[in-house]
């Protein structure tokens, strides 16, 4: 338990020192976040860059508490290849193009580094069957890290909403990992959950400061790496699986937004409101009713992931993913799919 107490608090105490820091910082050299489209919910411009806090205090702690490691070091580096491409885009904003560039090489110096997706095992399988996958290790790696980094990115549109999913799918993922055995996972996982923790309040509505694209991206991307090290590399049956539910609300409200815009014939970069907790307001609930609502569907997910890896058999995949695709045909059958 000291393992992951020590590094939980580290890492929420240098984020919550550093956020009123950031704030100055952001309103100094003008990252602002002004509300100029009816796609935002706040009125008045906010400071963004507030993951330039979390980012440091991460990475502290990770030098701190886990061994120096080639892995490690290219996490470091790749994550801040990211999170420059995040304070450039808060400052003056970036082509989507030129922030995949960032994320393709950090993608690319982090499989380099050894962090990458190897083999899967086959879930429907009574014995632990894997698949080396050879060449595509890279690009199935490439997709997901780069996919993961973004999902959270897109579902960050109320106070407090990225940052409290992210400490839940943090903290699922860390009990994941004890199960399995994974010491410096656990410990990753906590420091990230403790940063999350320490920059809440100053997120949650009404909010001071927004994480920007400077900490959504840093903290989708930790969240890949962390599903990666921590289930992905583990030979058990649920090992696909889990991820996926841990990051189940940021994977579907991504997805739902893909299959919008292409029916609707736009570009899938092109953002809307008509993400999942644009809905919810607009049908009445409150912001923050509307954060505790995703907040609960979240840990729903958590758990699930949780129940998973210590069941561990085929047969609790099938009735997840079961579960799972119910939830998309309801979605479907709903107006998620719709832009107005």
């Amino acid at each position: 338990m000291e393992s992951i107490l020590m590094p939980f608090c580290i890492s929420a105490f240098i984020t919550i020192i550093l956020v009123p820091l950031v704030i100055n910082l952001a309103k100094e050299i003008g990252a602002l976040d002004i509300p100029k489209d009816n796609r935002r919910m706040h009125k008045i411009p906010m400071p963004l860059m507030g993951g330039l806090a979390i980012y440091i205090g991460v990475v502290i702690s990770m030098l701190i508490f886990l061994p120096i490691t080639i892995p490690l070091l290219s996490v470091i580096v790749d994550g801040s290849l990211v999170v420059i491409s995040g304070i450039i885009d808060d400052i003056k904003d970036i082509s989507p193009k030129f922030k995949l560039l960032f994320q393709l090489l950090a993608s690319i110096v982090l499989i380099i580094g050894g962090v990458r997706i190897t083999f899967i095992t086959n879930p429907f399988s009574n014995s632990q069957q894997l698949f080396n996958l050879g060449w595509l290790s890279a690009p199935i790696s490439i997709i997901w890290i780069i996919g993961i980094t973004n999902t959270l990115n897109l579902i960050d549109g109320l106070d407090g909403l990225a940052a409290g999913i992210a400490l839940i799918s943090s903290l699922s993922l860390l009990v994941v990992a004890y199960s399995l055995g994974y010491t410096n996972t656990m410990i990753l996982s906590a420091i990230l959950a403790g940063a999350c923790l320490g920059f809440l309040p100053f997120n949650f509505r009404p909010a001071r400061i927004f994480m920007g694209d400077t900490g959504a991206l840093f903290i989708g991307f930790m969240l890949a790496v962390i599903s990666i090290e921590g289930v992905m590399k583990s030979v058990a049956t649920i090992s696909m699986v889990v991820p996926i539910f841990v990051l189940g609300l940021p994977i579907l409200d991504t997805l739902f937004a893909i299959c919008r815009r292409l029916l609707s014939g736009k570009s899938i970069v092109v953002g809307d409101k008509s993400h999942i907790h644009h809905r919810l307001v607009a049908r009445g609930l409150s912001h923050r009713d509307t954060v505790w609502v995703l907040y609960s569907i979240s840990i729903i997910f958590g758990v699930f992931s949780v129940l998973m890896a210590k069941a561990n058999s085929n047969k609790a995949v099938i009735i997840s993913l079961s579960l799972f695709l119910i939830g998309i045909i309801l979605a479907m059958r709903s107006d998620l799919f719709n832009n107005n």
